[in-house]
Order: C-alpha cells, then structure tokens, then sequence
C-alpha cells in the first residue's frame, strides 16, 4: 500500500467527539472517573480505526494512558482520535482528551493515551488491513 493513500486514510478517519462532564460520570472528587475516560477514549478510537479500515476491528491493547489533569464536572471535553501507525493486520490509534470552559476560548490537553486495534475477518480471525478490494 503506497504511503499517500495511508496518508489519505489517516486524514479521512481522525475522529472528533465532544461530551459535557455530568454528575452521573464523576466520583467522589467531583471529576471525571478515569474508567469512563477510558471507555470515551476506546470508543472513539474504535471510530477512527474502524474508518480507516473499513474492516471489523477489535481492541486488543492499551499504551500508557497519561492522565496529565482532572477534568471537572462541567466542562466540556473533545476527544480527537487519530490512526499514528499501520501494520499488517494491525493499527495504533492515538486519542487525546482536551478540555474546554464554556465561558471561554481556553482549551487544554488532559490525558493522551494509545490503543491498538485488529482487523478480523467473519471467524474473529486476524485479517490483513490492505487487500485489492479494499480501497476499490
């Protein structure tokens, strides 16, 4: 697979999801639970690598997670998603949550993390990423 159409699919499968920071998915210190940041992190993860792809995709590891501050109840968070590396059957999609006031323009990175994703076929089989119908 030629490095630009790569280039192309990477483009064309960043993922941007915005989430308001409600009571229901905050703990005891009024911020954001790290395991729904989690969740929030792989599903749009899950997005991108599944439009880059467009195969089937499973989750299959975690890279270190740095939650660099506590997002507070309230705000307003984008998570962007986007494919940083493609392997034969596999994919590393990079996801960073920003937070941003609603009463201002300020926007600060609170956590990166990594995610690495499979391609499988009907049988849950790893498959390759790129074959000749693929990007027909």
């Amino acid at each position: 697979m030629n490095k630009l159409l790569i280039q192309k699919r990477e483009e064309i499968s960043e993922t941007r999801v915005a989430k308001m920071v409600f009571p229901g998915t905050t703990n005891h210190y009024d911020t954001l639970f790290g395991g729904i940041a989690l969740q929030w992190m792989d599903e749009v993860a899950y997005i991108a690598a599944t439009r880059f792809s467009r195969k089937s995709m499973v989750t299959i590891s975690t890279e270190q997670i740095d939650f660099k501050q506590p997002i507070p109840s309230g705000i307003l968070v984008e998570l962007i998603a986007r494919v940083v590396h493609v392997g034969r059957t596999s994919l590393k999609v990079e996801v960073s949550i920003f937070l941003e006031q609603l009463d201002s323009d300020k926007r600060t990175k609170a956590v990166t993390g990594h995610f690495n994703f499979v391609a499988v076929d009907e049988n849950k089989k790893p498959t390759p990423i790129f074959d000749e119908e693929s990007f027909l």
